[in-house]
Parts: C-alpha cells; structure tokens; sequence
C-alpha cells in the first residue's frame, strides 16, 4: 500500500511540474510575441515576489523596474501569471489617462462581489456602474461644498490642538501616523457620516478600530492578498473568511441607520450622507443602476477609506520630512504665523488656499511619497500605441509608474532631496502634465481629491502653528518602506518628538 501511495505522489508531482513549465512557458512568451521588453518573471510569483513574500515593498519594486527599462517606452512584466503593460513614455501615458480614456475607463483591479460586498465603490467599479455614480457623486466635492464643509473641518482641528497640548506636555515621541489617522478619523466623521467619531480623545473609538483593522498589515490581510493575487477562483471560495471581522456589517449598520435617522427627523447637511440619500430618492438619474444598500454603502466606505488614510499618510510624510529639514519647516511656519496675525487664528477655505509655501511642500510630500505607487487601467479592446509596434490585446491590463516616474533624477534632480520649490511655477510649467501624478489624472483621477487637499494642509497647519517637530532615537532614517503595506508607509511607523514652540 505505502508504494502504491508513493507512485501517486510522485505522479501528481510530475505533472504540476509539467503544468508549471507549460505554464511559464507561455507567460514568458506572451510579451515577447508582442515585442515587449521586460524581466523574467518567477514561474509562481511573476515579478511581485518580493511583495507577495513581504520582503520588498511594492513601491520599492516599482522604482526597481522603472530605474531598470525607463529608456523604453513600455516594458511588461507579471502580477502572478496576469500580464501587465507598464507605460514609462509622458505622452503614451497621457493617451491612456486623457486622450484614449474611453478606451482604458476601467481600472482593471478585480473584485468580488459576493466575497467583498464593500468592494462595489468607485474606486474599483466598472465603467457602466461608475460613470452614472461619479456623475452624481461629483458635487459634494465641488469647490463650493467643501467651503460649506470647511468649518467641520476646522473644529476636528480645534481636536487636534487640544491633543497635541496632552502629547508635548508628556515630552514623548508620538506615532504620527496614528495622530494624523486619528484627526482624518474625525474629519472624515464630521464631514461624511455627520457623526462626532471622537477618535482623538477615545482610543476605543469603533470607527478608529476599523481603520486599524482594514489597513494594519496582518497574517489574514497577507494571505488575502496573496490568494487574490495569485489563486482568484480560491479566493471566490475561501475569500469571506479572510475579510477584516465586522467591518462590512458595520459600515452598512452606519450608513443605513443614519439615513434613517434623518429622514425621520428631516435632517439635512452639506454632506456625502446627504448626497447619497438624494440618489436614493431619485434612483432614475443612476441610468437603470440598481442601488442596493450594498451599493450605496460601498460609496461611503471608500470614502472614509480613502479619506482618512491617504490624508493621515501624506500628513505623517509631511511631518517626517519637516522634521529632518528645520529650515523648510521654520520657513513654512513662519508663513502660517503671518497668515494668523493678518487675518487671525481662525481659518478659512480661502486663508489655507492663499498659502504658496504651504502647497508647495504639499506638493513636495505627495512627489516623494505618492501614496500609490501606480495607476491602473484596462484596455477594453485591441490598442496599438502611438508611434510603436506595441499592440495589446483586449483586457490586458496597464500600469503607469508614478512612483518611478517622480523618483526620475532626469525629471526632479536629486530626487531623494525633499525640495519644495520644485513646485515654483515656472518649474510646474516646464515639466511634462505627467510628472505629477499623485492623484491621477483625466475623467477618472481622484474624486475626492480636492477634500484630501485641504484636510491634509488643516493637518499640517494645525501641528506646526505652534509646535516643532523633530526625530528622535525612534525615527527610522533613512526612510524604509514597509513591505507589509500596499500603500507606501515608513517601516515602524512615523515616531517624532513635538515640542510647544
């Protein structure tokens, strides 16, 4: 019997051997049947081992590939056995995102309904469900309702300063990265839910706890990843098990008992509530789009997502660098301090986007730490690049390298340098549209990002008033990636002292 069960575990061995090699054979043919350059991939991993192993950071990988083939102008590589097109050329970037947009709406990111119930946003949405909903969603982030949500905002930073005056009178070093989530936290529940999230004063705060709980880097978020990475039709099986516990259920418990509680009690705010209740109410202007609670609420998950983590990122990453650079921070607040006594401590929409230094180490931060290190579409046909040989079938998926390319020392010089006056006009002019990619760019760029803008500068704002940061023992320098995180975040957290100036 035991050479009976031998000869069959030497059978099955052989052949995911043979499939392994028929297999990689055929992905290692695929780019080059098209006349692509590009690396040779892993036969199990393609060219994200490094990520999907947690040994590199994704980030840190980018930068890799684009250092290694930015003279051509696209090279492939694999995500896993799936190919994809990474576009270093400005212009064949700028067909993808602008002048060939209907060809390349989709983001091609999968998800699964039925496993990620959450995942139907707009961020990840298909182009007949997204188009209907950005149009609709668009308005709450005009210029004009964020001025109507500017003093929500402003009274999240009274919090904040409140807090800060605990944190230095103890004369610790704090993870900034958790303070800054802890003020977008609040932010994002004054100005999304029209709820006090409170999450500054309570470390137990149930909206706090979520966050943590969909973006700390754990054994079940690693092999979530990983199996949607690499085995999608197990993960379709097995994927609700590896969701973050309780998170789907209490965003729609939110979002579900808010709305009730405003129809019931005909409240009204200037809010993203707000604007989902009015399509709930007049669904015919979703175009035939069935706005199922799910639906709905996966909008207002994203946004909290979205908003307090990429804010309270670029917040801590701002920080980090003032830190190490006291000039550029004396400098920056020496032009918050005159702002206050021309027109008073109180801020206002117009005060904070009359502040030159200020949006331009904004700027600076998000150059050096985009917090995602590359946009994603998908070619909904066969598509030939301008001025190359270069066609790619029909849901291939493409990359721009936003990460490689404003690391590009031919494009910012001394890129690792933190120079905020690489955002001087003159210099923004000449520079290619695509050098600057933070936030995306054509219809389908960042929705909120004119929110993120002036909650992460309130952030900032708030901090360096009236204190000074600076490293310490605990501050990781050089700047290391966390291979854990998809997202770009520094290895151990942001840990600064902040001294009362």
């Amino acid at each position: 019997m035991p050479d009976y069960f031998q000869i069959l575990i030497a059978i099955v061995a052989v052949l995911f051997s043979v499939y392994l090699y028929v297999s990689y054979t055929a992905i290692t043919q695929f780019w080059r049947k098209l006349n692509v350059p590009g690396p040779k991939p892993n036969v199990v991993f393609g060219n994200l081992k490094g990520f999907i192993t947690q040994k590199k950071s994704v980030s840190d990988i980018i930068k890799e590939l684009y250092e290694a083939y930015k003279h051509e102008p696209v090279f492939g590589i694999f995500q896993a056995r799936t190919p994809i097109l990474v576009i270093n050329d400005l212009d064949l970037a700028k067909d993808v995102l602008i002048k060939d947009f209907s060809l390349f709406v989709n983001r091609g990111i999968p998800y699964f309904e039925k496993v990620e119930p959450l995942g139907q946003h707009l961020f990840l949405l298909e182009a007949e469900r997204w188009r209907p909903l950005r149009v609709n969603l668009s308005p709450v982030f005009t210029s004009g309702k964020l001025k109507e949500m500017f003093p929500l905002i402003v009274d999240c930073s009274k919090h904040l300063e409140k807090y800060l005056d605990t944190v230095a009178s103890k004369g610790e070093p704090i993870e900034c990265r958790e303070l800054a989530a802890k003020f977008t936290t609040d932010v994002i529940g004054n100005c999304a839910f029209g709820i006090d999230m409170n999450a500054l004063e309570d470390d137990d705060s149930e909206f706090r706890k979520m966050g943590r709980k969909i973006f700390v880097p754990s054994f079940k978020t690693t092999m979530r990843n990983l199996l949607r990475q690499t085995s999608p039709s197990l993960y379709k099986i097995i994927g609700h098990k590896l969701q973050p516990e309780g998170v789907d259920n209490f965003f729609t418990k939110v979002v579900v008992d808010t709305i009730k509680y405003r129809k019931s009690n005909n409240v009204s705010r200037p809010d993203f509530i707000n604007m989902l209740m009015e399509l709930k109410e007049h669904p015919e202007k979703l175009h035939n789009v069935d706005l199922t609670d799910s639906l709905l609420t996966s909008q207002a998950f994203v946004f909290f997502v979205a908003g307090f983590e990429t804010s309270s990122t670029t917040i801590s990453h701002a920080l980090y660098e003032l830190a190490l650079n006291h000039e550029i921070q004396d400098k920056l607040r020496a032009e918050i301090k005159e702002s206050d006594e021309k027109h008073g401590e109180t801020l206002t929409y117009d005060r904070v986007k009359q502040m030159k230094y200020l949006d331009k180490v904004f700027k600076e931060t998000l150059r050096k730490y985009p917090v995602l290190p590359m946009l994603t579409r998908q070619a909904l046909e066969d598509y030939t690049f301008r001025g190359t040989k270069v066609t790619i079938p029909k849901g291939t998926q493409v990359w721009i390298p936003v990460i490689g390319i404003q690391s590009d020392p031919n494009i910012y010089p001394n890129p690792e340098t933190f120079d905020p006056e690489r955002f001087e006009e003159e210099a923004v002019a000449a520079r290619h549209q695509m050098t600057f990619l933070p936030f995306g760019d054509g219809p389908r760029n960042c929705i909120g990002a004119r929110f993120a803008v002036f909650q992460t500068k309130v952030g900032i704002i708030t901090v360096l008033r009236n204190y000074k940061v600076d490293v310490c023992e605990k501050t990781t320098v050089p700047y290391k990636a966390d291979p854990r995180a998809f997202l770009l975040t520094l290895q151990g957290g942001v840990n600064l002292k902040i001294v009362k100036v």
